[in-house]
């Protein structure tokens, strides 16, 4: 009789180890949970699961000329920023993950989802973490329309029982919430462990390739904001959706996998008391929408993915009462705006002894590696401290260097347009982005080679 061995697995990144240890390579303390490996049993077949996730097996190696091309069927869902992030819809026959925080809305956007998708075909909702009144309560607290008649409910933890559910009622669309919460007794461990986790994703994916299931699951994440267990879970699916919180109501849903689209589109919603709400003109959201120029704000342009948004950077300076100045920025890199000011101290001479305060309107956290904000970053605290207005028909984007000249930015003419088609009339830009296709735009373009040009077309 083959010995049974013992692994000890890594709860958060499913790295395996021989045996225990404090600290896990992925840097996780106390991480490591001990499961046992049951021994393969001599002279038996391999199962079908193997040779791919269909279980179809190919019959044997093909000329590429002898395999049919078959275009994957893609349907719209109804939620436009959905759609916009899936590549022009839902692919017929996917397994697709969506994670994020708690409180993100991945409930939330998939009771949406299954609803709409009832009106056309049977459609299952399968909650392995509340009970089916709960579901049926949020249902009825965000009005959604379903079809009674093609909406089942099931409130189930066996992924066995699952899918002789999803067999009996000829289910053509499912959601599966969570993936950490439901078991197989192909594997061992508890819920959530990683044997459990990838055995079930692997068993539920067979099963939508074999019948033509659409599939959506909901991940949980761990503190660093990725999906919890084995990372072998990633390559099982199709499509992997990421929805990322700000401080406010907005979310961003990205596709940090997707076998049938691109994974450069970013989704815009908004959260509110009727569900997650597409945004389809988020620069509208992070304008202030003021009619009164103020010193301290300027508006720019960003990139989000294959998106370009209009959003408004504000600035507040104040004298100190304090022994130091205060630098707050909120949305902001705080290593940014350091080395922001420190140019502007070199290069121009300005003396900053003020508390200065930075802020994005509308709640949307930038990233560190968006430095095509530099120039408006400068204009607003400049504006700010130096009491002039920038008028709100200009916008003004660019990467400001360490000695004080303004570097190209990517994707320059895609944001000239975007701004354009918003009615600024003066747009600030890098030497080197200008185009002449940027002339007949309706705006006039004024490029910019250093700070000191800059603020001498500003002030």
């Amino acid at each position: 009789m083959a010995k049974r061995k013992t692994a000890f697995v890594c709860e958060d990144c499913g790295a395996e180890h021989a045996r225990w240890q404090g600290q896990c390579t992925c840097g996780a303390w106390n991480s490591l949970k001990e499961f046992t490996i049951e021994p393969a049993t001599k002279g038996a077949k391999r199962s079908s699961a193997v040779a791919g996730y269909a279980g179809a097996g190919s019959g044997g190696a093909k000329k590429i000329n002898e395999v049919a091309s078959v275009e994957a069927e893609k349907s719209l869902t109804g939620i436009g920023e959905l759609d916009r992030v899936l590549s022009g819809g839902m692919t017929t026959g996917s397994v697709n993950i969506i994670s994020g925080d708690p409180g993100a809305g991945k409930t939330t956007l998939l009771s949406d989802l299954v609803a709409r998708m009832s009106q056309r075909m049977a459609s299952l909702y399968c909650t392995a973490e509340e009970s089916l009144s709960q579901f049926k309560n949020r249902v009825n607290r965000l009005k959604l329309a379903y079809n009674e008649d093609q909406l089942f409910l099931l409130s189930e933890t066996s992924v066995e029982a699952i899918i002789e559910q999803l067999h009996t009622h000829q289910i053509k669309f499912a959601v599966i919430d969570s993936i950490q919460a439901v078991v197989t007794d192909a594997a061992n461990g508890s819920p959530g462990s990683p044997s459990q986790v990838k055995t079930a994703a692997q068993a539920l994916t067979q099963y939508c390739k074999q019948n033509d299931v659409t599939m959506f699951i909901i991940a949980h994440v761990n503190k660093n904001n990725e999906i919890a267990g084995p990372q072998t879970l990633v390559h099982i699916v199709d499509a992997l959706l990421h929805i990322d919180t700000n401080d406010g109501q907005i979310r961003t849903l990205r596709a940090n996998k997707n076998r049938f689209g691109d994974i450069d589109t970013v989704g815009i919603f908004r959260m509110s008391e009727r569900g997650m709400l597409s945004v389809d003109n988020p620069s509208e959201i992070f304008l202030s929408g003021s009619s009164t120029a103020s010193p301290g704000a300027t508006i720019t342009c960003i990139r989000k993915g294959n998106r370009n948004l209009l959003l408004e950077i504000q600035c507040l300076t104040t004298e100190t009462e304090a022994e130091y100045p205060q630098r707050v920025c909120v949305g902001l890199n705080m290593n940014r705006i350091k080395m922001l000011t420190g140019v502007l101290r070199k290069h121009t001479k300005t003396k900053i002894y003020h508390d200065t305060f930075f802020n994005i309107v509308g709640g949307l956290k930038i990233d560190e590696s968006e430095t095509c904000i530099d120039l408006a970053l400068v204009a607003s605290l400049l504006s700010s401290l130096n009491e002039f207005v920038i008028p709100r028909s200009s916008c003004i984007m660019g990467e400001l260097s360490l000695n004080g000249d303004v570097r190209p930015i990517d994707s320059g003419v895609p944001r000239v347009k975007e701004a354009a088609q918003h009615g600024f009339t003066e747009i600030y830009i890098p030497h080197r982005n200008y185009h002449k296709t940027m002339e007949g735009l309706g705006a006039t373009i004024i490029p910019v080679k250093t700070v000191h040009e800059l603020i001498e077309k500003i002030a």
